[in-house]
């Protein structure tokens, strides 16, 4: 586990106890207050302090949380009030575990005669002091997230975020490296029975296609018929009650990239809510994710087809139904939704988000990610006049139909993976040209 950063301060109550934990679930937290003793966890992090003084918990302690700097402050009573705990400062020394004021034996025989017991976990962990990385070494390490912005995330929570991402060392990984490592694994990945078993045994396939997903039933506003009229839950309501309000600055190519890893994780999300009639399953973090390379990878995306060639490769790769005709109602489903508009964009993006809440490691990802984009696309003012509309026609011009879908597909796969295949019909071409 991990030892937050963490600062104390006292007044003559309360000691004041501020824990710094990013990238964590504030909603599952717990503490243990007795005596001299603090304990605080929160996935992946534990605090374990040996205090100068008595705390009590008596109803009076209270604790809240900055979401924009990740900081729990938390109040705790002290049993004297007016008593002045000494050291505080000496961060080191409350790290010790009670009872551990000494040095231990340099060498501790193990054996215990032969005998096995069952491994408990040890709150007596030992911790070290949390260090904050200089400019220089955040300097020297890649970036990711939303719009390029972090860095230093995976140091680490890498043990953490091994579940949620494939990219093993995205800290020392640079964007060529990424996208190069994430196509030798779909290339090892891609099943060639899987893929013809799909392809010829299709009743289920047909089934998906046949469902309507919510967009799909959307009719324009009365108000305005240039518009969709898209609804929000209660819950969506007070999920975005909850988000801080930020401003995004953003270079031309950042935008750009914001806007292609956008459509991406759009594909990802269409597709497992078609696959599931709109019922996302315990299946659904994973699916979402994988289909990503933005969310698996933490892919930057320079152009509309480099997006559709991943989105493709991956679902031919990696779900449970491996077909082509679903990736072409995924893009389907993306263009209406951005037709419909940026309400329409954010209700899918509070559904990505709620998906990942409510999954242990994903959430992460919504740190990374899917908040600021449900942030920022409401603050895209010229979002649905002319970006929307652009994406959504070079949607409709990529989109295959259902006879050059069934005709060239397979052949065109096998030869994709290891050189561009001769010349076909320009999806085909977009699809399976290996990227470079």
């Amino acid at each position: 586990m991990i030892t937050p950063a963490f600062d104390l301060t006292q007044d003559p109550d309360s000691l004041i106890i501020s824990i710094r934990v990013p990238y964590t679930r504030t909603s599952e937290f717990d503490l243990y207050i007795d005596g001299t003793e603090f304990k605080f966890y929160a996935k992946p992090y534990f605090l374990r302090l040996n205090l100068p003084g008595r705390i009590v918990e008596d109803g009076r302690e209270k604790a809240k949380f900055d979401i924009d700097q990740g900081l729990f402050t938390i109040h705790v009573p002290k049993q004297t009030p007016g008593e002045n705990f000494e050291g505080l400062k000496m961060l080191t020394s409350l790290l010790v575990p009670k009872g551990s004021r000494s040095a231990g034996p340099l060498v501790e025989d193990m054996s215990r005669d032969g005998e096995e017991f069952d491994e408990e976990f040890d709150w007596q962990v030992e911790q070290e002091l949390y260090r904050e990385s200089s400019e220089e070494e955040l300097r020297a390490l890649q970036k990711y997230g939303f719009g390029n912005q972090r860095c230093g995330v995976f140091a680490r929570l890498q043990e953490e975020l091994s579940d949620v991402i494939d990219l093993k060392n995205p800290e020392g990984t640079s964007v060529a490296e990424r996208r190069q490592h994430r196509l030798e694994a779909e290339t090892a990945a891609f099943s060639a029975d899987h893929y013809l078993a799909d392809l010829f045994e299709d009743d289920e396939i047909k089934g998906i296609l046949k469902f309507k997903p919510w967009w799909a039933k959307l009719r324009p506003s009365t108000e305005n018929e240039a518009k969709y009229d898209v609804s929000f839950s209660s819950e969506e309501k007070e999920q975005l009650r909850k988000f801080t309000n930020r401003s995004y600055l953003l270079d031309k190519t950042s935008r750009h990239q914001a806007w292609c890893s956008l459509l991406d994780i759009l594909l990802a999300y269409v597709y497992d809510v078609r696959l599931t009639e709109g019922e996302h399953s315990v299946e659904s973090p994973w699916t979402i994710r994988k289909l990503s390379g933005t969310l698996c990878w933490l892919e930057t995306y320079g152009s509309l087809q480099e997006v559709l060639v991943s989105f493709g490769r991956r679902v031919l790769c990696y779900p449970l139904h491996r077909h082509f005709a679903l990736v072409s109602a995924a893009i389907q489903d993306a263009t209406k939704i951005l037709q419909a508009g940026k309400a329409c964009v954010l209700k899918c993006l509070l559904d990505v988000h709620k998906v990942f809440r409510e999954n242990d490691p994903a959430y992460i990802l919504n740190d990374l990610y899917i908040t600021d984009y449900c942030i920022w696309i409401q603050r895209c003012a010229r979002l649905e006049k002319a970006q929307l509309k652009n994406v959504s026609l070079m949607l409709q011009a990529h989109c295959p139909d259902a006879d050059t879908i069934k005709g060239l597909q397979g052949f065109l796969w096998f030869l994709s993976l290891s050189f561009p295949p001769p010349k076909h019909p320009h999806f085909l071409k977009t699809l399976f040209s290996i990227e470079t």
